[in-house]
């Protein structure tokens, strides 16, 4: 078998089920690999334990230096000694997700008595799937109740399925930035990042690792044009405006004579570097996996459109968090599922956040967000007698 890209899932610990996972689309995954990381001790009592879901594009790295990028975790200012998500408090557990490509089944793992990777063949998954492969880790660490789940974006819809699927398994949850299904804008954005994959010469069918290639143009792409969903136009009009970058042996040069398509705009070399960055890191047949997972997420689908109906009698305690400038997961749909969750007799909390930096703003400087983090946190704990 040929290599695929030169992706390296780095150290992480790992469970093996190898009673497998049956999937919601009807298929029988034979056999499960759980890839994650935990930070801090699990209390004598086991009831200090939180599950933090990772969003799109991340993993299990949340709080150390990324294997493969150096960079600090994805979310190393939350999550840490002293930090909102206290790790002298609490015990964190962060998995990659079912689908992923940082040591968790997915579609870079070999089919089981194979030595063929699953590519394309690898069975559609949902939301729910991904909840209900980490349900499996916990219960294998001995712990029969978590504190709480906490996750932004794709994250939050996990953490939303917790609280639906597991309603007894935790007493707080914490979706940021997130909804209770996703929009036909969010599915059609991830379509054209899908054409633009399938549209690259080196697709191969999915089958590229064959070919020693990966689709690197068409990923970057898709990465691209996802990133821009991510902010706002308030921050890239902060961050790059119309500067235009010029070479240095070009400065004289007058604007005009700059190549039409070269590197004009500052914008645009951004974009650029974050989608290759990201082909470095990330698997083209887990990127089209689990954008389709996304894609499908919709809680209230099997209540006849009522999302309350979900969240009916549960003990769990919420707080719902959103930010001003988010048009990817706007505020507006926070309030949709918080009226849900009041119609539910549900106990939650909301707080939107003023910021101008988009639907990135839970991974970013937001200090209106660390304390609402560590408040909701420490409230629920301190009432539950939490030492």
């Amino acid at each position: 078998m040929n290599s695929t890209s030169p992706l390296d899932v780095g150290d992480h610990q790992h469970a093996t089920f190898p009673d497998g996972l049956d999937l919601e689309c009807g298929v029988h995954l034979p056999a499960l690999d759980v890839a994650y990381r935990t930070y801090g001790q699990l209390s004598a009592r086991r009831d200090n334990a939180i599950v933090i879901c990772h969003a799109f594009t991340g993993d299990q790295y949340v709080a150390e230096t990324h294997p493969q990028t150096g960079k600090p975790g994805w979310w190393a200012r939350m999550v840490g000694p002293g930090r909102p998500i206290d790790t002298n408090r609490f015990f964190i557990i962060c998995t990659n997700v079912l689908g992923g490509c940082m040591g968790s089944t997915g579609p870079r793992s070999l089919k089981p008595g194979s030595t063929e990777r699953w590519g394309t063949d690898f069975p559609p998954i949902t939301i729910r799937d991904m909840v209900r492969a980490q349900y499996k880790l916990v219960r294998s660490l001995g712990i029969e109740r978590l504190f709480a789940v906490v996750g932004g974006s794709m994250g939050g819809m996990q953490a939303l399925e917790w609280a639906v699927t597991y309603p007894d398994m935790m007493l707080a949850v914490m979706p940021i930035a997130t909804a209770p299904y996703h929009s036909a804008q969010n599915i059609a954005f991830n379509e054209v990042g899908r054409q633009a994959i399938f549209a690259d010469p080196d697709w191969y069918g999915g089958r590229y690792w064959e070919h020693n290639v990966v689709p690197a143009r068409g990923l970057a792409v898709a990465r691209m044009m996802a990133h821009i969903t991510y902010l706002s136009e308030e921050a890239l009009t902060r961050k790059f405006g119309r500067r235009v970058r010029r070479d240095p042996k070009d400065a004289q040069a007058p604007e005009a004579s700059l190549a039409m398509f070269g590197d004009v705009f500052e914008v645009e070399s951004y974009l650029r570097y974050q989608g290759s960055a990201f082909v470095r890191r990330f698997d083209a047949n887990s990127y089209l996996t689990i954008t389709r997972a996304m894609d499908w997420f919709d809680l209230a689908a099997e209540h006849d459109g009522e999302l309350p109906a979900a969240f009916a009698g549960t003990p769990v305690r919420f707080c719902v968090v959103s930010f001003s400038s988010d048009w990817l997961f706007p505020t507006s749909t926070s309030r949709y599922l918080v009226r849900a969750l009041n119609q539910a007799a549900a106990n939650v909390s909301f707080v939107e956040i003023e910021t101008d930096k988009g639907h990135d703003s839970f991974l970013l400087d937001e200090p209106d967000l660390d304390r609402t983090v560590r408040g909701f946190l420490c409230g629920v704990a301190d009432h539950a007698g939490l030492a």
